[in-house]
């Protein structure tokens, strides 16, 4: 049994069934799903290879939910954008974006709840007059958007420019570096032209 500190370990065996070592019972990817929204720390393994294969597990779980009649939850634009930023320069920023938006959503998600609470039983006229949650997710993410815009800044060539400072002189580049720098420079500026957009 796994100390109270450290992940229960979870090990999934060749006929895909899954063993809960803090238990000694076998779960299904639902009973996975309710620890998480219970907060339990877990970790899965693969039986045969000690393989930690928690990401595929939590992708799986993820992917059996979104197909749940009514539980959809990443639109089709989000889903098209994610599947764009596979193999893009920017990839490497998306995955700590996306966690820090979580965060900050799980921070405000009291927040959120409370504000339906209070406009349940309320007049028409009395919901308009309260923040609506709709209103502070908007809120939420106009914050996130300019979190990114300002990561998005620091990878911007000659950051120094920006304050007013003279950036150094360019020493002499092969041509393909060059070119590289130039590819790098119209995507970022792509990018900052759809994060306009958005925010």
């Amino acid at each position: 049994m796994a100390a109270k500190d450290e992940p229960v370990v979870i090990k999934k065996y060749a006929n895909r069934r899954l063993y809960n070592t803090g238990t000694s019972t076998y779960v299904t990817l639902e009973d996975l799903a309710e620890m998480v929204k219970k907060g339990e720390d877990f970790t899965v393994q693969d039986a045969k290879t000690g393989d930690d294969i928690t990401h595929p597990v939590l992708t799986q779980i993820i992917f059996e939910l979104e197909n749940k009649d009514g539980q959809n939850m990443l639109p089709i634009p989000f889903l098209r954008q994610l599947i764009a930023f596979y193999g893009d320069q920017m990839q490497m920023i998306v995955p700590s974006f996306l966690e820090q938006s979580m965060m900050a959503f799980s921070k405000e998600q009291e927040r959120f709840r409370d504000q339906m609470k209070s406009a349940l039983g309320k007049t028409p006229m009395d919901m308009m007059k309260l923040p609506t949650p709709m209103k502070a997710l908007e809120e939420q993410t106009r914050r996130n958007m300019e979190m990114f815009q300002n990561a998005m800044r620091m990878f911007t060539p000659f950051p120094g420019a920006a304050a007013g400072s003279a950036p150094e002189p360019a020493k002499a580049e092969p041509a393909e570096k060059a070119d590289d720098l130039q590819d790098l420079k119209e995507q970022i500026a792509a990018m900052q032209r759809k994060l306009d957009k958005l925010s």
